[in-house]
């Protein structure tokens, strides 16, 4: 077979790999092969000994023969998809086999290939590696993010998100480093009461007491015995297990700092590769990675990654700077995200951290403004506006009725997906904080609890210093009208909140789902309109001709595309020869009089010399 792969036909290269694939997948077996040294070679053996160390080392030869093979036949662009195939296929099958640092190693380098169908090849078998561990015992999950740790530090964290978003495939155990200081305490109270036991007791010991104590230590012993049985049965042993996946974490970790902290420098210090399509193309895998491991990282570090998060959220600049200069450029999503992440981990870590979080409701109640539809994400935004307003969180009145405010304004200036995630959040806030109802009042001085501050400033932006209370949610009169029924009715409904005798509501929607389903609602809907328009000023005798929307459509795809171009060109045609013409007549004007002030001097001259 190797022989048939050295052919220069390519498709029989092709096919003698695959064969090759097939067949050391059926024969490898489950086992890691040692080869025997020189004193055990020296040593006297059976014969059916001698017959499986003969097998397996023509089977390690050949198969090491083989990786060699595909790991050179990689690096041809004829034979690169067929030849990672073949190395993927095989690291995902045997990984407990021997080569298995050669495979992983060329796997890992073709992650960041930019092939997309190698590297969506690479990165499915990493994954596979990640939540199959059963078949290595975790060492090839070590190595893989130990090597992944080298590629983001090699390459300036200028790489391809799908190269960190395999690490969100990892899963750890959730009493991870819980279990080993539970087990230490057993012990030395075991210990401690044991020496208590000795000196309290007296040197004359019974029969009976003794016959007790040989039958318990027989029970224990047999307890140990069958313990270490299972665990040698079911395979790896719990403590190195503990040890492998606290370096993985360790090593997890190392990345998702290295990425924050580069992200953090100015864009000059940063050197993005050719071909980037942004600077920080592996925030966004980061920040998701941040938030799933959150419960896991270790409180030393928890200061030093709220504020690297709030850095990112800000876009590098502090508050109140004026100037304009960040030092790193972020797009809204991401410093949504960074938002999100943060109190992820403030609700993850609840009961060992004491941090404010106003800052990033100052930054989140700027960054609603700078939103642009289509241009960043709305389902980060609805899931911002979910974790930040809406889980459980007891708001200041003057901050919960400034964010409403702010909504409320923020619905009419998008799509409906965005508005209806928006009211379902004013909905939320006015239900929880009661006081915050007053801003539905039609006071023409605005809300009956203004509070210390009684204008109200849109422009500031501390929420706190706003004075939303002494506002009034006028927009919701205009938001009845909407073209959408869903978002008319709900703020029709909050219209009516404060003047409902049943002051108990109940919201079952959360942004998310009230944005995922009008996103997909809005792919089929289309808007009522009212075919009989009352505009007879503008029918120009009996050439009127009413039609339905959509029909202007039809007649645009029914005429022919050169047709029109060919009007056009000459309608433009006809504008510019127009336009000329009228120059040259005015030129022609000038020269006309200037010929008849020079006919009148010469007159004048010759009148003179008489």
């Amino acid at each position: 077979m190797l022989e048939i792969s050295k052919d220069g036909d390519s498709a029989i290269v092709t096919l003698g790999l695959k064969s090759l694939l097939a067949v050391f997948k059926d024969i490898i077996p489950g086992y890691r092969i040692r080869l025997p040294t020189e004193k055990e070679q020296e040593m006297k053996v059976s014969k059916t000994v001698k017959k499986m160390r003969f097998y397996e080392s023509t089977l390690l030869s050949t198969y090491k023969s083989y990786v060699q093979k595909l790991i050179a036949l990689q690096k041809h662009p004829v034979y690169k998809r067929v030849a990672v195939r073949c190395l993927c296929t095989l690291l995902a099958a045997v990984p407990h086999f021997n080569f298995r640092e050669s495979l992983l190693t060329a796997v890992m380098t073709n992650i960041i290939s930019q092939d997309d169908v190698v590297r969506k090849l690479c990165c499915a078998t990493v994954k596979s590696l990640f939540t199959d561990e059963g078949k290595h015992d975790g060492e090839a999950t070590l190595e893989a993010v130990k090597m992944i740790a080298e590629l983001v530090k090699a390459n300036n964290c200028q790489l391809h998100p799908d190269s960190v978003e395999v690490l969100l495939s990892l899963s750890f155990d959730e009493d991870l480093g819980k279990s080993e200081k539970s087990d230490m305490d057993k012990r030395a109270k075991n210990k401690k009461s044991k020496k208590r036991k000795v000196s309290d007791e007296p040197n004359q010991i019974t029969d009976n007491e003794r016959k007790k104590t040989r039958k318990e230590m027989m029970l224990k012993t047999r307890e140990e015995v069958n313990a270490d049985f299972k665990a040698a049965s079911s395979g790896q042993d719990p403590q190195e297990r503990r040890r492998m996946q606290t370096q993985t974490l360790a090593a997890v970790f190392q990345i998702f700092f290295r990425i924050l902290k580069h992200a953090i420098q100015p864009s000059s210090e940063a050197s993005p590769v050719s071909g980037a399509s942004r600077s920080h193309p592996l925030l966004d895998p980061c920040l998701n990675g941040i938030g799933k491991f959150s419960h896991l990282i270790d409180l030393d570090f928890m200061a030093d990654l709220m504020h690297c998060l709030r850095k990112l959220a800000g876009n590098g600049s502090k508050l109140g700077d004026s100037s304009g200069k960040a030092s790193c450029q972020l797009s809204v999503s991401e410093r949504l995200r960074c938002c999100i992440v943060a109190f992820k981990v403030m609700k993850n870590n609840l009961d060992a951290l004491n941090i404010d979080l106003q800052e990033f409701f100052v930054q989140f109640y700027n960054l609603i403004l700078e939103y642009r539809p289509g241009r960043d994400d709305g389902e980060v935004l609805a899931e911002a506006l979910k974790i930040m307003l809406c889980d459980d969180r007891q708001h200041d009145m003057q901050r919960a009725a400034a964010f409403i405010k702010r909504l409320a304004t923020f619905s009419l200036c998008f799509g409906s997906a965005e508005s209806m995630a928006a009211l379902v959040t004013v909905k939320h806030l006015l239900m929880k904080n009661v006081k915050c109802r007053n801003l539905l009042e039609n006071d023409a001085g605005g809300g009956s609890v203004a509070g210390a501050i009684s204008k109200y400033q849109p422009h500031v932006m501390d929420p706190n210093l706003s004075g939303a209370l002494a506002s009034v949610l006028w927009e919701l009169n205009l938001l009845m009208k909407h073209y959408h029924p869903s978002v008319s009715a709900i703020a029709s409904s909050i219209s009516t909140m404060h003047t409902s005798n049943n002051q108990v509501y109940h919201s079952h929607v959360s942004p998310q789902q009230a944005y995922l389903e009008l996103s997909q609602e809005n792919k089929s809907f289309a808007p009522s309109t009212d075919t009989k328009r009352a505009t007879n000023k503008k029918r120009r005798g009996n050439d009127y001709v009413p039609f339905k929307v959509g029909t202007d459509l039809d007649l645009m795809g029914q005429t022919d595309v050169n047709e029109i171009r060919k009007k056009l060109s000459e309608h433009f045609l006809l504008l510019r020869d127009i336009q000329e013409n009228e120059r040259l007549r005015s030129e022609f004007e000038r020269t006309k009089m200037s010929l008849n002030l020079y006919e009148s001097y010469k007159n004048q001259k010759k009148r003179k010399t008489r």
